[in-house]
């Protein structure tokens, strides 16, 4: 019985050890570590090659 009591708690405090640690990782700040220099994140508009070529039909009647 008294084994039976251990695993018991032993796999209660496991599964809350997982849920817990999942809990922080969800909800801890981002890890997000960008350099100044390089590559950066998109943010900008998509070219879309349509509108080069009004642009550059635009500039050529001006």
């Amino acid at each position: 019985m008294e084994v039976q009591r251990m695993k018991l708690n032993d796999m209660l405090q496991g599964l809350i050890q997982y849920l817990t640690e999942g809990f922080a990782r969800i909800f801890s700040p981002a890890k997000d570590d960008y350099k100044d220099i390089g590559i950066q994140p998109f943010d900008c508009k998509p070219y879309i090659k349509i509108e080069a070529i009004e642009a550059n039909e635009t500039a050529l009647n001006s």
